[in-house]
This record gives structure tokens, C-alpha cells and sequence, in this order.
């Protein structure tokens, strides 16, 4: 990997950069975990059902996830796989911790007087270990493959072809994702099997969607960074050098 020689100010940018992606990354995650629990119906074809489930009636909790793949696309790109990788680990964390403090505050009893009663904050905020064991382990699974195919394309076309890696790696890591997730959530019966096709399909098409209508988003920044950074095709900022 070639990696492109910056001065002093030029790296503190690029490393406050990382930061900020570091921070959008792990709120859009911690975010589609906290509000999963609402469900929502969209219908650009109709009303569709597939295998008995409706095409796209799909969680609030999917809304900002794709932005993760999003971030972790552009992170490999300029930063390389290391600081990709880094980010995920972080959002394992970060996930995990926000949910102990959830769960923290639905076990202590409210007061009389709280505008908020433990009923109604239970039937908000309170998790089901199983779905969230679910999703997190979902989440690391296809983050990681999907940062490991981007570099084999990356690699493998010489950095062109931004478009290929993006969709590539990012189509077949939320096909992972999807059938993960709700292939756990149905073993640990919180799901009835009878949905499994229906909500993997109808997912998997939703992130698709996604997937393809973020490119030109991903073309838009990685040339802000080419052309703010001077950096050629296939370089990346090391920030630890």
C-alpha cells in the first residue's frame, strides 16, 4: 500500500476527520439499536408481501445502520483497513456499554412524580438481551467482511473502480447481516420461522437500495479527500507515521 506523505497540519486534519467519521459511525449505531423496537411500512411498489411478510415493513433501527457501511467504506478507502477495522471495535463497545446503561436505568424504579413511568419507559427503552446479542454479533460479522472484501477488490483493481468495491463488498456484507440477525432472533424464537424469508428479503432489498444510492455520496468525499490531501489513486493517510 502506498501511503501519501503529509505535513504536520495536514495530518492533525485528517486525524480530527477520522474523529468525526469515528463519532457519526458509533452514534448511527448506538442510535438503530435504541430505537429498533418501531416498525414503519414503506411502499415505492405497492402493496407487496413476500413469503408472507411485507415488502419493507422494516424497523426504524435500519434507517441510519447503512450509514455505518457507508463511513466504513470511506475510512478504508483514505485511512486504510487498520483504522476501518479500529472503528468497528469501537462501535462493539460503544453498543454494548449504551445498552448496560439502558438496562441500568429500566431496572431502577421510578418516582411518582418522574414525567416518565417505569411502564412506559420498559415499553421504549427496554431491550431484549437476545435481540441485541442478535444484532451486535450480526453487526461485527458483516462490518468485518465487509472491510476484508473491499480491500481484496481494492487490491485487486489497483484502486480503480471505486464504484465496484463499494456495492460489492457492502451488498454481500448486509445480505450477511440480514440473514444473521434474523436467523438468530427466529432460533431464539423472539421471531416465528414463518417470517424468516419474508424479513430477509424485504431487508436485504431495503439495504441494497441503500447501498447503490450512497455511491455517488461515497465518489463525492473520496475526491474532497484526494483533492484536499493531494493524495493519487490507491493512497492512503497513515496517521500513525
Amino acid at each position: 500500500m502506498v501511503y501519501a506523505v503529509l505535513k504536520e497540519k495536514d495530518k492533525r486534519l485528517a486525524f480530527k476527520i477520522y474523529l468525526y467519521l469515528g463519532a457519526l459511525f458509533i452514534t448511527s449505531l448506538v442510535v438503530s439499536n435504541l430505537i429498533f423496537q418501531k416498525f414503519f411500512y414503506w411502499r415505492p411498489f405497492g402493496d407487496v408481501s413476500v413469503f408472507g411478510a411485507s415488502l419493507f415493513e422494516i424497523s426504524v433501527g435500519i434507517l441510519p445502520y447503512p450509514l455505518t457501511f457507508l463511513i466504513t467504506d470511506l475510512i478504508s478507502e483514505i485511512y486504510g483497513r487498520k483504522k476501518a477495522n479500529q472503528i468497528v471495535t469501537a462501535g462493539i463497545f460503544a453498543s454494548f456499554f449504551s445498552m448496560g446503561i439502558v438496562l441500568l436505568a429500566n431496572w431502577v424504579p421510578a418516582l411518582p412524580n418522574s414525567p416518565v413511568q417505569d411502564e412506559v419507559f420498559s415499553q421504549v427503552f427496554a431491550l431484549s438481551p437476545i435481540a441485541v446479542f442478535a444484532s451486535m454479533l450480526a453487526y461485527l460479522f458483516a462490518q468485518y467482511v465487509d472491510i476484508g472484501i473491499y480491500h481484496f477488490w481494492k487490491r485487486l483493481t489497483n484502486g480503480k473502480h471505486l464504484w465496484l468495491r463499494n456495492n460489492f463488498s457492502t451488498y454481500l456484507s448486509q445480505f450477511i447481516d440480514t440473514f444473521t440477525v434474523v436467523g438468530l432472533l427466529c432460533i431464539f424464537e423472539v421471531l416465528p420461522w414463518s417470517m424468516f424469508y419474508g424479513l430477509v428479503i424485504s431487508g436485504f432489498i431495503f439495504k441494497v437500495i441503500v447501498a447503490f444510492l450512497d455511491t455517488p455520496f461515497l465518489y463525492f468525499f473520496v475526491y474532497l479527500f484526494r483533492r484536499r490531501f493531494n493524495l493519487k489513486v490507491n493512497q492512503e493517510i497513515d496517521l500513525e507515521a
